[in-house]
């Protein structure tokens, strides 16, 4: 009992902190940010204005605005005496310079700088036409200029190097090195600049007219036009420097999230305690399966911070996937289906969302039913994006009745997510070894009869490996028959007797004409029979065998007796009283339908070989009074198998060896001709 509670503690702990990921990974974002995009429907409920909030100019009036504004703009200079200043003060100090020579070039670079000196980019802009014009401001009085009038440092050199025609004159304007001194005087003022611009965007950009508190912004439906993008992007600007104010709404929106949270996950927990026992009561397969959910979850959210339609690439139907291959098709669709609704949120168009990803998924599933080779996931991973292409292009041209809105970007994002689904065998293998688990495909590969333990069964053993393969075939056609699972009794069969491996010559059908236990006691002999299931355990140990198949090994028996070297004890000892439990094997009893099936199939396949007579009667008989027996020692109490399908396996049991067993017709002999 109190395994049971702490077995429920550890799932109830799995499911909170699984919540609790989700919820910290949840977006935060409140229910004034959406996601939309221009000229795409409003896929949210009748938004109406809970405050004033100003319209603004769609973004394509307002980059118009900007780019006519831009081009009429005249740019603020002003002029500095400094340079001036400077080169006159060194022409002054040139003392080799005569007197009178000095003035001249004094006068020559006032003139210049008189004109306008300007530095060799704004120069450039100039002679480029960018630059056609310019204002100066002086005393607050602004004036515009032509700037075609002002002269770059190179012309102001020439200009006064012109005025100086003798070679002695020119000498001395090189030693003065006159073309470093002539800086510019007329600079950009920046500041000025800006503060003009800024002006005149902010009146051309004011608002044109006001939504009022309570009308109508946007409903379900609506075309998200350049000017509602805009309103929109302000209304979100305005409710998030309002939100101090609106916490209690705030609140509210998180609650309902965790509560959305919470039945998605409580839904799941009632389907694995209501409907798949075995999973449920196995806590690492909760804890695999409310992993996957959650990684993929925040994969999901992450995706959707860079990109909206990134979530498509995000492959949700890995889960199912992994699921269908690990556990059942059932389980896979009711944790897609979760998977989907709590992603949903995330999406931009939740309704499309759910049918596209839902269509994948169940492609997914449908397409992995018989799933027996890792090539198939690359078939999977083909269907699937058929599926998502198919889906979203239906939905697209219902919506629209335009192929032009079917998107390539979409088309590529759905690519990219068929390619991520084709290494889904990486994830199985990892979930393999990580919570013990054995798909389909692992099962496959150990029913290769080229497994080294086989191969070796049938060189040491090889009665013993052909009664594994016979009981395999027997077995698998009754787990068909009665919806058990197929390939896990067929290749726990060809693994059941790998203990005899130690001591072959004490079972008979490994026998040749000596029998070894003619020479021991029964108890004795008993003990090395029973000890077959001790050292199959202990091989398959040795040989990292999956649990499943460990579970076979032990169960096959049961807690069964080795009946013959009982009955030979007791007739040799009538009169004592028997220690049954020397010749009862270890066991449990089978645990599982499959487990159940194997036992029969073993006693019946091994019993049916001693049969003198194959008829369809001897057979019948053989297949009841074995397989009752074993009911009536409460072998199969403990198996969920039913009446009906212990009917169900006794027939394919008679049909299966009345056709191994078939009368062969007798060829005549050759007639020699003289």
């Amino acid at each position: 009992m109190a395994k049971i509670t702490n077995n429920i503690w550890g799932k109830l702990l799995l499911f909170l902190a699984a919540t609790i990921l989700l919820f910290y990974f949840w977006p935060r974002s409140d229910t004034r940010h959406y996601t939309y995009e221009i000229n795409r429907p409003w896929a949210y409920s009748l938004l109406t204005a809970p405050f004033d909030i100003p319209v603004e100019r769609d973004s394509i009036a307002a980059t118009a605005i900007r780019d006519s504004i831009d081009a009429s703009f005249v740019p603020v200079f002003r002029r500095d005496e400094t340079p001036k200043a400077a080169i006159l003060e060194a022409i002054r100090r040139a003392t080799s310079i005569a007197p009178a020579e000095r003035l001249r070039l004094a006068k020559a670079v006032e003139r210049v700088y008189a004109t306008g000196i300007i530095d060799n980019a704004t120069y450039t802009l100039i002679q480029s036409g960018s630059l056609p014009q310019m204002k100066f401001i002086d005393n607050s009085v602004a004036t515009t200029v032509l700037s075609s009038s002002f002269l770059s440092q190179r012309q102001a050199y020439q200009q006064i190097d012109a005025e100086f025609t003798t070679s002695e004159s020119k000498r001395e304007i090189q030693a003065l090195k006159l073309s470093s001194l002539l800086n510019p005087n007329v600079l950009r003022d920046t500041v000025e600049t800006k503060r003009l611009y800024d002006e005149k965007i902010t009146r051309a950009m004011a608002p044109i007219g006001v939504i009022q508190q309570g009308e109508r912004i946007i409903d379900k439906g609506d075309i998200v036009t350049p000017q509602l993008f805009t309103i929109l992007q302000t209304y979100e600007t305005m409710a998030r420097s309002n939100a101090s104010g609106m916490d209690g709404a705030l609140y509210l929106t998180w609650l309902g999230i965790l509560f959305y949270i919470l039945i998605c996950l409580a839904s799941l927990g009632f389907y694995l305690a209501l409907f798949r026992q075995r999973i449920w009561k196995r806590q690492k397969s909760v804890m695999c399966i409310l992993l996957l959910t959650v990684a993929l979850y925040i994969l999901a959210a992450v995706t959707h911070t860079l990109v909206w339609a990134a979530l498509y690439v995000v492959p949700l139907a890995i889960l199912p996937i992994a699921l269908t291959v690990l556990f059942d098709s059932r389980t896979a669709t009711f944790c897609l289906i979760m998977i989907v609704l709590l992603v949903m949120p995330l999406s931009t168009f939740p309704m499309e969302f759910v049918f596209v990803q839902t269509i994948a998924g169940l492609t997914a599933i449908y397409s992995l039913k018989e799933f027996s080779r890792r090539s198939q996931l690359i078939r999977s991973a083909v269907f699937v994006f058929v599926a998502y292409t198919l889906s979203y292009s239906a939905l697209e041209l219902s919506l629209n009745g335009d192929f032009a809105t079917v998107s390539p970007r979409m088309i590529g994002y759905f690519g990219i997510n068929a390619v991520l689904l084709s290494f889904a065998y990486m994830l199985i293998f990892i979930l393999e070894k990580t919570f013990g688990f054995t798909s389909v495909v692992t099962m496959v590969e150990l029913s290769d009869i080229n497994n080294p333990v086989l191969r070796e069964l049938s060189q040491e053993c090889p009665g013993t490996f052909q009664h594994s393969m016979a009981l395999s075939t027997l077995a698998a056609d009754a787990a068909q028959r009665v919806g058990a699972n197929v390939q896990l009794v067929r290749t726990a069969a060809l693994y059941h007797d790998i203990g005899k491996l130690n001591n072959p010559a004490f079972f008979t059908e490994n026998q040749h004409g000596v029998n070894p236990h003619d020479a021991l006691d029964p108890t004795q002999s008993a003990k090395i029979v029973i000890r077959h299931v001790t050292d199959g355990l202990a091989r398959a140990n040795k040989e990292k065998l999956p649990q499943v198949i460990k579970d076979f090994i032990a169960q096959h028996h049961g807690r069964g007796k080795a009946k013959y070297f009982y009955n030979t004890y007791c007739r040799q000892h009538p009169d004592e009283e028997i220690d049954e439990s020397l010749f009862t094997y270890p066991g449990p009893n089978p645990q599982t339908r499959e487990a159940s099936i194997m036992m029969m199939a073993d006693s019946v396949e091994a019993a049916s070989r001693s049969l003198k007579d194959y008829s369809t009667e001897s057979i019948t008989a053989l297949v009841n009074k074995i397989i009752d027996g074993q009911i009536a020692d409460g072998l199969h109490a403990e198996s969920p198998i039913s009446f009906r399908d212990v009917a169900t396996i006794k027939d394919a049991f008679i049909s299966r060896l009345r056709t191994m067993y078939h009368a062969r017709v007798s060829y005549p002999e050759d007639i020699k001709r003289k």
